[in-house]
């Protein structure tokens, strides 16, 4: 709960009772190697706050190729983000790749919050602002910079992380073949 509570001050807009009033529903779960937080096809109506291990996004083509586009990392939070806001069905896929604790809420939750306080409001709004920032950040990376570029953005951004993603996940999320990703990887430590 301590690092849920301090990102949530991190943010900011919440007084101490706001954020009791959030602690007071969150609840602990656990996902195996392999689990999903969610499915393709579902209705998001869970947020899940990241405390260790690591999530993957991805989606499946219409030829069965599964494309990883997001890693998530402790003290981040998780949802299938579009289906969240809008009730729909989901296109994505959260899998853990490796153990993961998570605190998770729900949406029915965090809209009593809402109505209740105009503290979430903000709160959320700067959630929503954060996630379209992080979006662009992707788009731009995959239109202006290299797959070596990516890795070490990667490298810089999560060093401690990146030995623990899978190969074929880690190519697909830099938008190349496992073969470049080796190569990348011996021109990186030379």
């Amino acid at each position: 709960m301590k690092a849920l509570r301090q990102y949530l001050e991190m943010v900011g807009h919440l007084s101490e009772e706001d954020i009791q009033s959030l602690l007071a529903f969150v609840r602990f779960q656990k996902l195996k190697k392999g689990d999903f937080f969610i499915r393709e096809g579902q209705v998001s109506i869970e947020v899940g706050f990241l405390v260790s291990g690591l999530i993957r996004s991805y989606y499946t083509t219409n030829t069965g190729e599964e494309i990883t586009y997001c890693f998530r990392f402790p003290n981040d939070m998780i949802a299938a983000y579009s289906s969240f806001i809008t009730g729909n069905k989901t296109d994505e896929n959260l899998q853990a790749i490796s153990e993961v604790e998570l605190l998770v809420f729900s949406k029915q939750e965090l809209n009593k919050l809402s109505n209740d306080s105009l503290n979430w409001t903000k709160f959320l709004k700067e959630i929503a602002e954060l996630q379209y920032i992080e979006l662009e950040k992707r788009i731009f990376q995959l239109q202006k910079t290299t797959a070596l570029q990516r890795y070490e953005d990667l490298l810089q951004n999560q060093p401690e992380y990146v030995q623990k993603i899978p190969l074929q996940y880690l190519a697909s999320y830099l938008g190349i073949t496992q073969r470049h990703l080796s190569r990348i990887r011996k021109e990186f430590v030379l």
